[in-house]
């Protein structure tokens, strides 16, 4: 539908007030469209109107299609038919006519805006699959089609945005690093914000590996400031190496399991006060009632550790962490077990 949309939206041209500004050095003719009207008009309308608008635009179009391309045959095979031309594949990304430049903006800012591509992305695809390419021409049939191409790859502002990054984030969690990249190219592909899947990964590393993998949330980290820092293209090669990490890393859910726990608990039973021997004594009278009195200091014990309750009495020996299935958290349960014994039954 989304498609429909965008090459329905081509009729819209019809409605536009024609300007022409000749540059007399480069001797180019620029078509300036005046997006005002067409927008005001579609403010104004129902869905149900637009789309029977449209259909009905569509049809008039691919009439009027034929008979244009032969008045403009000559015009539109010269460098200088509403077309951009970008030499120099080291340069594409810089190197915009400027004297074009106008005239490209206002044609791709009707056709991104519908499509939910950035203009930025937009030129980044073109680059990409026009790798081979000596010279890049960018004419209004080259933009429909990637537009289109685009939409059909990654719906940006519809369910299909929300279900790839859900296959992805699943595909990572479930341990396999090829669904995992396979998702990851949809969306790059797709045009997303290379920063929008790094913050993705980096709540990942955290809520599905946790301490099973504590590199990982490192690395995570590092993945999101690097790709903020570096940006497309060459981020994706960033965001591949982590997500394979990540899918390959050991999981635990176990550090978000004992926040939601203990969260639940507080939401039951309220704001229970803290222990005598474990509130803060900064003055004097503090002292005196015995704040912080029966304290034990940890590292003045052996192993650095003393047993005491660190719990209110209302809950004490209530257990919120229970350590995951894997080799570091079974360190981890181990090294409770020396120390709390069968307090916490770990």
């Amino acid at each position: 539908f989304i498609g429909f949309i965008i090459k329905s939206n081509i009729d819209d041209f019809n409605d536009f007030n024609e300007k022409t500004i000749v540059d007399p050095k480069k001797e180019k003719i620029i078509e300036r469209l005046d997006l005002e009207n067409i927008i005001a008009k579609d403010k104004m309308k129902t869905g149900a109107e637009l789309r029977r608008e449209r259909k009905e635009a569509l049809k008039i179009q691919l009439r009027n299609e034929k008979s244009k391309q032969l008045k403009n045959k000559k015009l539109a095979s010269s460098s200088s038919s509403g077309s951009l031309l970008l030499s120099d594949k080291n340069k594409r990304h810089n190197r915009i006519d400027k004297d074009m430049s106008c005239a490209l903006d206002l044609l791709l800012a009707r056709y991104l805006d519908i499509s939910g591509i950035p203009q930025r992305s937009f030129f980044e695809q073109l680059s990409i699959h026009a790798s081979n390419e000596d010279e890049i021409v960018i004419t209004n049939q080259r933009v429909f089609e990637l537009i289109q191409q685009n939409t059909v790859l990654y719906d940006k502002t519809g369910e299909q945005h929300y279900d790839i990054v859900s296959a992805f984030i699943k595909s990572i969690r479930g341990s396999d690093p090829n669904g995992a990249v396979y998702w990851l190219a949809r969306m790059i592909e797709g045009g997303e914000d290379v920063k929008f899947i790094a913050r993705r990964m980096l709540i990942l590393s955290s809520e599905d590996i946790g301490n099973a993998n504590p590199n990982a949330f490192i690395l995570a980290n590092n993945t999101f400031q690097a790709v903020a820092t570096i940006g497309y293209p060459e981020s994706r090669i960033i965001l591949s190496q982590c997500a394979v990490y990540l899918a390959t890393s050991p999981k635990s859910n176990a550090s978000y399991l004992a926040i939601g726990n203990a969260q639940q608990l507080v939401k039951q039973t309220g704001d229970l006060s803290v222990p005598l021997h474990l509130k803060n004594a900064p003055t004097k009278l503090m002292k005196e009632l015995g704040y912080g009195e029966e304290y034990k200091y940890a590292h003045d014990y052996t192993n650095n550790f003393a047993e005491q309750e660190f719990l209110p009495d209302a809950i004490k020996e209530t257990v919120l962490y229970n350590p995951g299935e894997n080799s570091r958290e079974n360190n981890v349960r181990e090294f409770l077990k020396t120390r709390w014994k069968s307090k916490y039954g770990y």
